[in-house]
């Protein structure tokens, strides 16, 4: 499987507080890694469904958008947030899903300045900027997510998804393997219930010999 290869996203109810969104996936490169994932590697799966500062006549319609995207209607989830992002220009939230929606629509460009966009808003928001280096990653841009994921984690050190989403992409697309480890142990530190990352662990430190 490629690295380009990408498996439709899972969704996961969200703490207001915190507002995460969609994370990525990403796929292993070689079939050799037998105890690699040959598919995808998840980083979370959630949507940004807090409704606080929508105009009280847009919830509505901000909650049949991402009901939308959580079934997987990307059209008509595009259309919703592209009228909500006209109708609210300076939130944020409908913003980052529309970029969402779209990059899971194949439309990465489009994506990207959605993103940035929400970013000129709210150049800390650690949802954007993740989402961001995400689409970077599937772009091939991989500098620039590394430099996404990092930004994220220094503004909010606790943003586990970007924290996998950087071992992931130091592992398996920059092949280094000192970010990778570091990363990893960070994140199953924060996050020990993830099966999978304590696999991928185990898988990397075997392939260096540690």
């Amino acid at each position: 499987m490629s690295r380009g290869t990408e498996r439709k996203r899972t969704h996961a109810p969200l703490s207001a507080a915190l507002a995460l969104a969609l994370a990525s996936f990403g796929c292993a490169t070689s079939a050799s890694r037998s105890s690699a994932p040959v598919e995808t590697r998840d980083s979370g799966g959630f949507s940004i469904t807090e409704t606080t500062r929508i105009p009280a006549g847009a919830r509505g319609d901000f909650e049949s958008a991402n009901e939308a995207l959580a079934r997987g209607d990307l059209a008509d989830a595009i259309a919703r947030l592209e009228d909500l992002t006209r109708r609210a220009p300076r939130l944020t939230a409908p913003r980052i899903n529309l970029g969402i929606a779209r990059a899971r629509d194949g439309d990465l460009a489009a994506a990207e300045s959605d993103l940035r966009a929400a970013l000129a808003l709210n150049p800390k928001h650690p949802v954007a900027r993740n989402e961001l280096g995400i689409v970077y990653r599937r772009m091939g841009r991989f500098a620039e997510a590394r430099k996404a994921f990092e930004s994220t984690l220094t503004s909010h050190p606790d943003f586990h998804p970007a924290r996998r989403n950087l071992a992931i992409l130091c592992d398996l697309y920059l092949a280094d393997t000192v970010c990778a480890l570091e990363s990893y142990e960070l994140y199953r530190a924060a996050v020990p219930d993830d099966e999978k990352v304590e696999m991928w662990l185990a898988d990397l430190r075997n392939r260096i010999g540690g």
